[in-house]
């Protein structure tokens, strides 16, 4: 009866030892696999101005966030941003817009990725992401790629833009212009009425000419 116990006790910590061991490599697996989903890359993008870009501007790839700045280096006559995607398996093509635009109430800047013409069937087969050292930076963004940005959309141009409109209505010359034609369009109506009627009297005579006949 004890020896059967005994065997009995054995078999129950060999059935918790290997769940624990299984579990355990599980846990491990899950972990290396999420660590290696979420692994980042780095991009730097150039742009002429900052255009309210700052740490922590969210970057968006076809309207979805993947990434945000994390660096900004100022020269003379460019700024150069640091810009991290969060995950590895991100695939950027190389042929892609990158702009800066401004959304919300806020005018808050973000920084636009639009691929350009781009069919994601060319980019199933590949097997080298953007961290692997043969990655193919003709076909997509690998780290630590080189990028020139442009500027996208910007509330500032438009308020500049209705400002200028505004200085152009305030000024008499435009003014006189306006008046000037507006007169020259009413005496070419009142001319054209008056061939008009001229030409309806003349047809007038004919007529009665051709009834007497």
């Amino acid at each position: 009866m004890k020896r059967q116990y005994k065997n009995t006790k054995k078999e129950f910590l060999g059935v918790c030892f290997l769940g624990i061991v299984t579990l355990f490599s599980v846990s491990i697996w899950h972990v290396i696999n999420r660590s290696s989903k979420n692994k980042s890359y780095k991009v730097f993008v150039e742009f002429d101005s900052a255009y309210g870009i700052q740490e922590g501007t969210s970057v968006r790839l076809r309207g979805l966030p993947v990434g945000k700045v994390v660096g900004i280096n100022q020269s003379l006559s460019t700024i150069l941003t640091s810009i991290e995607i969060q995950s590895c398996n991100t695939i950027i093509p190389k042929a892609s817009l990158i702009e800066t635009n401004q959304t919300g109430l806020l005018n808050d800047t973000i920084i636009d990725i639009v691929p350009l013409n781009i069919a994601d069937q060319e980019y199933i087969s590949l097997k080298e992401g953007p961290l692997s050292k043969t990655c193919n930076s003709t076909q997509i963004i690998c780290h630590l790629n080189y990028l020139q940005g442009e500027r996208g959309l910007n509330y500032d141009d438009l308020i500049r833009a209705t400002t200028r409109i505004s200085q152009r209505f305030d000024d008499p010359e435009l003014f006189y212009g306006l008046y000037y034609m507006i007169g020259n369009i009413l005496k070419l109506s009142s001319n054209l009425v008056d061939c008009t009627e001229h030409l309806a009297s003349i047809s007038h005579f004919f007529r009665l000419q051709l009834e007497k006949k």
